[in-house]
């Protein structure tokens, strides 16, 4: 009976276990790569064919003679030139060095208390430090370990100014003797900054303005410049105690010898008149009217093709300052046009900003050095707030819309797209600069675009 089994055992087929896939680190990476689909969002208006993609988007905002926009900031950074020269000597009258200097002291009368009969930690000494740097020679303002930031290189230089106890608990914990700096807003890598905002409090009282000043002036000279150090109050804060931020991005226009260079990647031209806006309009509207896309027979192969050749390489200056003046005024959520910021937020700020004014206007660049001017679009942005990399998005944006030919709320339209995808990709960091923070309430006679 037993041998019989044991036969029987035999016969019968053997069943191997299988075993599930092993996947490694480097197996899953190519699958998810093989698999990475490249989605743009789906615009659904009249301009639909008319818009760039993001690729395409974005080799037109780099394709740029942005140099000259980097040498001009250098320059204003070391005070051999201004932002005043960009828009002639009827902005000189308004914008005057003097009216610039009476608002600063006018902010430091406001925000400076008296320290007498103060005791903790209302008795420290906190100090504005007015700031000029060029973002070009840094990795950014936040400090990372390894990289050129700004605050890295001014809390380096403060690291003299500290109190004994607080040197000494650097001491224990292994630090290097430096400084702390808060900010009113951090700029990117590439983000240039002519009054930017922070501050610095120690418990010393022999520490003078004009030795920290000359101490941040000496670590990076023609890099960093300290406008102004004062004393203010122990309530004083660069970020929460902002009412207003001041940006201008500068784009070039190509022109002259700068488009000579670029013609070969196709017809770039830049309208600024009026009569030029209106006949762009037209004929972007007629490329993707409804009329056309319903008697056009496109293949999946061939779809792209045909829309590069019907995509429009030319924008209107005087379209970007319409499409962007519809933004004053309005308490709107910027979360499509922010970056490295979560859409939702259950904690923090949320992703409203109010515009107190948004402007653009061409203009031509000072260049001293050999004669040249070239043309550029100047736009000016004034709001309460700004999100990750919001303002170069929204420049870049606004572009691609008025090249596309859309209505003057088309970036209205924008704030309830259903994903970021649904706005271009930031433009270059080297046209941005930080204007000046400000504390008091806002005067629109002080901005350089009327």
């Amino acid at each position: 009976m037993l041998k019989t089994s044991l036969q029987t055992l035999k016969s019968l087929p053997i069943v191997t276990k299988q075993q599930p896939p092993r996947f490694t680190k480097n197996s899953v990476v190519m699958e998810a790569q093989s698999e990475k689909v490249y989605a743009y969002y789906n615009h659904t208006d009249s301009c639909k064919f008319s818009r760039w993609t993001a690729r395409e988007s974005f080799e037109f905002m780099h394709a740029r003679p942005w140099q000259e926009v980097v040498d001009f900031y250098s320059k204003s950074v070391n005070g051999r030139l201004s932002l005043l020269e960009l828009f002639g000597t009827q902005a000189h009258d308004v914008h005057g060095d003097d009216k610039i200097e009476e608002v600063s002291n006018e902010t430091a009368l406001l925000e400076g208390v008296s320290n007498v009969d103060k005791s903790g930690r209302w008795a420290r000494v906190t100090f504005k430090i007015v700031l000029s740097y060029h973002g070009g020679s840094f990795d950014g303002w936040q400090k990372q370990p390894g990289l050129n930031t700004v605050q890295g290189l001014v809390e380096k230089s403060l690291g003299i100014f500290v109190d004994e106890k607080k040197a000494q608990q650097l001491k224990e914990k292994s630090k290097p003797l430096e400084g702390c700096a808060s900010v009113a807003g951090r700029t990117d890598k590439g983000v240039s900054a002519l009054q930017q905002v922070c501050s610095f409090y120690t418990w010393r009282k022999d520490v003078k303005p004009h030795e920290i000043e000359d101490a941040i002036n000496d670590v990076a000279p023609g890099k960093v410049r300290v406008v102004s150090v004062s004393e203010v109050s122990r309530a004083f804060h660069p970020n929460f105690s902002a009412k207003w931020r001041h940006y201008l991005y500068i784009f070039p226009l190509n022109d002259g010898e700068n488009r000579e260079e670029i013609e070969g990647e196709g017809d770039i031209e830049n309208f600024s008149s009026h009569e030029n806006c209106e006949k762009q309009r037209n004929e972007c509207g007629e490329l993707a009217s409804e009329e056309n896309v319903e008697n056009s027979i496109i293949s999946d192969e061939d779809e792209d093709e045909l829309e590069g050749a019907k995509k429009p390489r030319s924008f209107s200056v005087c379209r970007v300052n319409q499409l962007l003046q519809q933004l004053e005024g309005k308490l709107l959520s910027y979360k499509n046009f922010a970056r490295d910021t979560k859409a939702v937020r259950n904690v923090g700020p949320p992703t409203e900003c109010y515009f107190y004014h948004a402007r653009a206007t061409e203009t031509s660049l000072p260049c001293p050095d050999h004669g040249k001017e070239i043309k550029v679009m100047c736009v000016e942005l004034v709001a309460n707030r700004f999100l990750r990399k919001m303002v170069r998005v929204l420049v870049a944006t606004a572009v691609r819309e008025a090249a596309a030919g859309a209505q003057e709320d088309a970036l209205l339209k924008l704030m309830d797209a259903t994903c970021r995808r649904a706005t271009a990709p930031p433009a270059p960091p080297d046209g941005l600069c930080l204007v000046n923070v400000g504390y008091t309430e806002f005067d629109r006679r002080n901005c350089l675009i009327p």
